[in-house]
């Protein structure tokens, strides 16, 4: 059967959600058994649910929120996929990571669809107490369009255990119910798993190992910079240094970062911005604006922060040899051409970053099964699925001479396609 050249209508939006549509597009186009009603499914979204919730504040102030729950696909099984709250939410941004999900479930062969949510605020300007109320008041309204067999929420950008304890009471309060699944990355005390908290780093540095042990790569020798200090960012270049040996010599946050091309002590560094919500002045570094840090001397560089970080002058002034997206989204689709055509190689987020969906799967097990895994069984059931995920990526990248992002996509939606043919004219 012919490829076919079909129209695909876009996510409208920055140039990492443009991105992410022509990947898509690029792949969708050269697998032979889907034609334009299937593509038309895969395409599309089952249900985008906008919320508008108001929040009264500690001193009386009443204000409203916009938030948002995506859901993708569930050809494959539940929704799944993280809840964000950051100022720059859009809807736009949600449609695209639930999209994203739905492949990265996919690639990794766990039985999930798609999904994403959302709340447009800056934590940062509300305490305590009034973000509790506010992620009460998102997991009210979305109501039964989530659950344990539905779709489970996440943590992601600005959230955490805490705020997924949070989610689970609200829902149990509401439904009547203790069904510990519906969300994951809830605190060990409440249904979490071990090997949670650093999942999404585990993954990012199983594949940095994976992608060294093919090129041969020396990592004790090998220049590693990491943008984002957050969850994945810090746990990525913990483990990549304590368990690889890996040289880091640089790690940074939204306001800037440290650099030292004999290699930083991340622990040091981290108890560092802890204290002082800074890097800036971390003895024997020195400290870089956002732009200046991502064009710093490198072998390996892993985009950890937010989207379309990895612009078109990043990838061609960058002299890293490896790019290894921990965030969703950084490389944008122009800057990830120059890098092909520079012969970088380019491990996607839908494979690197998808060690936090892994262990959410562990997670909805356990509650399921109401059996607990320890923290060794987690990492070794976790570098199990990633390392296939990896070995299934590169060995069709090599036999059909295509880059790890293509392959990923193509795997991805293969096994998506397959599932809503399998299910029928009922999906």
């Amino acid at each position: 059967m012919p490829t076919m050249n079909l129209p695909i209508p876009k996510i409208e939006g920055p140039a990492c959600f443009d991105a992410e549509s022509c990947f898509f597009q690029s792949v969708a186009q050269k697998i032979s058994f889907i034609d334009e009603n299937l593509l038309q499914v895969l395409n599309s979204f089952r249900r985008q649910i906008c919320l508008e919730i108001p929040l009264r504040k500690d001193d009386g102030k009443l204000i409203t929120i916009k938030a948002y729950r995506v859901q993708h696909n569930n050809a494959r099984g539940p929704y799944k996929g993280g809840f964000r709250i950051h100022q720059q939410v859009t809807l736009e941004e949600v449609q695209m990571l639930a999209n994203l999900m739905t492949w990265k479930g996919a690639v990794v062969n766990i039985p999930f669809g798609g999904a994403k949510g959302g709340i447009a605020i800056d934590p940062s300007t509300l305490t305590k107490t009034e973000l509790e109320r506010l992620v009460r008041a998102y997991t009210y309204q979305l109501g039964d369009n989530i659950g344990p067999h539905t779709d489970i929420p996440a943590p992601d950008v600005n959230t955490g255990s805490q705020t997924m304890a949070w989610f689970y009471d609200e829902y149990a309060k509401s439904h009547s119910t203790n069904a510990l699944g519906v969300v994951t990355g809830k605190p060990l005390g409440l249904g979490g798993s071990e090997g949670r908290e650093e999942a999404t780093g585990r993954g990012v540095m199983y594949t940095l190992r994976e992608i060294a042990k093919d090129l041969k790569m020396d990592l004790s020798k090998t220049k590693i910079l990491i943008e984002g200090f957050g969850n994945v960012g810090y746990w990525a270049a913990r483990l990549i240094n304590d368990e690889l040996k890996g040289k880091i010599v640089g790690v940074s946050t939204s306001k800037g970062g440290i650099y030292n091309a004999n290699g930083i002590n991340v622990m040091a560094a981290h108890d560092y911005y802890v204290k002082n919500r800074t890097l800036k002045g971390f003895p024997g570094a020195d400290f870089m604006s956002p732009r200046e840090f991502l064009l710093a001397d490198c072998d390996v560089l892993i985009p950890s922060a937010l989207e379309g970080s990895i612009d078109v002058e990043i990838a061609n002034k960058t002299n890293a040899q490896i790019i290894i997206e921990g965030a969703n989204g950084p490389v944008t689709g122009p800057a990830n051409e120059i890098l092909i055509d520079k012969r970088r190689v380019v491990a996607p987020g839908i494979l690197a970053n998808a060690g936090g969906v892994v262990v959410s799967y562990f997670e909805w097990v356990q509650n399921l099964q109401q059996f607990y895994w320890t923290h060794e069984e987690v990492n070794k059931k976790l570098e199990k699925i990633i390392v296939s995920a990896y070995e299934n990526v590169r060995d069709l990248s090599r036999a059909k001479k295509i880059s790890l992002r293509q392959a990923a996509y193509t795997i991805g939606l293969e096994r998506v396609a397959q599932a809503i043919i399998l299910r029928g004219t009922g999906f």
